[in-house]
Parts: structure tokens; sequence; C-alpha cells
């Protein structure tokens, strides 16, 4: 089994990720990209930002790769998410799967990518044409509880 997660500032390369889990082993591979789209909910954006509290978005990440690698049954995972400004168009999630079977692929990655969007501490803010930005829903991370309290 083979897991790569990472948080990263610069563009995502998706022949990089999914050569990150090429072998002569699998029979299946599946690579799912996340985009900048033009249109969120009737408005216009024109680029999005990402910010993420790092430490912990990758120790989530991590994990979540390593759910998917169990589920792909013995397979590789890649994961990378961006943050920092982008462009409509730019990736800002790539998620490569390779399996013996596809089926495993396949949900393995429909699984990386529900539970980054339910799970991992970054957040979207939009920006649209008109001017205006927006914060868009996202995961906000456990407060630890105080020893003695």
């Amino acid at each position: 089994m083979r897991v790569r997660s990472r948080i990263t500032a610069g563009p995502i390369s998706p022949a990089d990720v999914l050569a990150d889990v090429a072998g002569p082993e699998h029979g299946a591979a599946v690579l799912f990209l996340g985009t900048v789209r033009r249109r969120n909910e009737g408005r216009i954006v024109r680029g999005m930002r990402y910010d993420a509290y790092v430490a912990m978005a990758e120790s989530v990440l991590r994990e979540i790769a390593h759910e998917a690698a169990e589920m792909a049954g013995g397979g590789a995972v890649s994961v990378v998410h961006r943050t920092g400004e982008l462009a409509i168009g730019d990736v800002s999630v790539a998620i490569a799967v390779s399996s013996p079977h596809r089926a495993q692929a396949f949900e393995a990655a429909r699984h990386a990518i529900e539970e980054i969007k339910r799970r991992l501490p970054v957040w979207k803010q939009e920006h649209y044409i008109d001017g205006d930005a927006a914060w868009l829903d996202g995961v906000v991370p456990p407060v630890p509880e105080t020893a003695g309290e």
C-alpha cells in the first residue's frame, strides 16, 4: 500500500498525482480533479481563495488518504489539496487511486473527496465579478478540551 498526501500553495499537476499511484500490480487507476468553476449558486465567480490550518489539514488529509488506500484493497492513493489564490479552471484538489479492480478504485476515490469535503480544515472564499466576496461553509476544527476544566 502506497499513500501520499499534501497541502500545497503551488499548482497541482494531475499527471504527477496520477504517476504517484502507477504500478504494474494495479488494473485500475482513477483520477478525480476538483476545479474552480465559473458559476456557483447563480453567481459568476472570477476566482477563489483557499485557506487552511495547514498542520491539522495535513494530518486529516493523511488519515483520509490511508482510509481510501484500505478501501482500494491495498492499492495506492495520492491526494493533494491547494491553498492560496486560484483562477477559474485551476485544480484545487486532486485524488488518484490505483487498485487491482476498478470498483475499489472508484469507491476509494469517492470516499476521499466526500471525507475531504466533510472533515478537512480548509476554507474557501469566492470572489465574484461584481467585486463582492463570500466565505463558503467549511469545517471548523475541534477545540481540544483543556486539562483541569
